[in-house]
């Protein structure tokens, strides 16, 4: 099945292409809202600007694909394979993506508030906010969530739930190349693991790190006030 066959059946009303094969498909400013490409192959699929709003991607493979600014809010994206896509500026507001692959994947800019991220693998994942824009995960789920060595500078990641999620080395703090400082503010990171992440700068107000793993974390000029720390005291300036 071709591109073209498809424009032309989901202009006749048809929404499911499960397991379709479009790899290396370009294809810009597409408009295929509430499609299925459950199961797909979509590897190296070039889609920016395309509209996948409440679409379904659930195992689908898109790895390396190029998504910037494209729309997947209110997608389903679990168990999705987005292994180095680039979703930079992307808009995933309530997307589901729990238990997706996003392994070096470009989320810079994006906005996934209220996404639901639970157990996905954001290995190495590029999160950072870049100049004139913003990374927005507040409100997000990231319980279980695997962020080792992500870089998070400049993200907002206020009233997120990052319980039990792995920051082991992530970078958490404000550096030269970032525009502002990550916000933490009243997230939840109950059991996470922050050992020896850098947390530079970073505002944790009244974030709640009972039972984490501080160990070796860089905490200059952190921003902890209120904060529940991993003892159950109170942080006060």
């Amino acid at each position: 099945m071709n591109i073209d066959e498809i424009l032309k059946r989901y202009s006749d009303g048809e929404r499911s292409f499960q397991k379709v094969n479009l790899r290396s498909l370009d294809l810009p400013n597409a408009h295929l809202h509430g499609v299925n490409f459950n199961q797909a192959d979509l590897r190296q699929t070039r889609l920016g600007k395309a509209d996948f709003s409440r679409a379904s991607f659930r195992e689908a493979d898109l790895s390396e694909a190029g998504l910037g600014e494209a729309d997947f809010s209110e997608a389903d994206l679990y168990r999705a394979v987005l292994r180095e896509a680039d979703f930079s500026g992307a808009k995933l507001n309530y997307a589901n993506l729990e238990r997706a692959n996003l392994i070096k994947a470009n989320l810079s800019g994006a906005t996934l508030v209220h996404a639901r991220l639970l157990r996905a693998v954001l290995f190495e994942a590029d999160l950072r906010s870049p100049t004139h824009q913003v990374t927005d995960l507040s409100h997000a789920i990231l319980s279980d969530a695997d962020l080792s060595y992500a870089k998070l500078g400049g993200a907002i990641l206020s009233q997120a739930n990052l319980d039990g999620a792995k920051l082991c080395r992530a970078h958490l703090g404000q550096s030269a190349q970032d525009s502002a400082a990550t916000d933490l503010s009243e997230a939840s990171l109950r059991g996470a693991d922050l050992s020896y992440a850098d947390l530079t700068g970073a505002v944790l107000r009244q974030a709640n790190l009972r039972d984490a793993d501080l160990t070796g974390a860089v905490l200059t000029d952190t921003d902890l006030q209120g904060a529940i720390m991993p003892d159950d005291a109170v942080y006060e300036a």
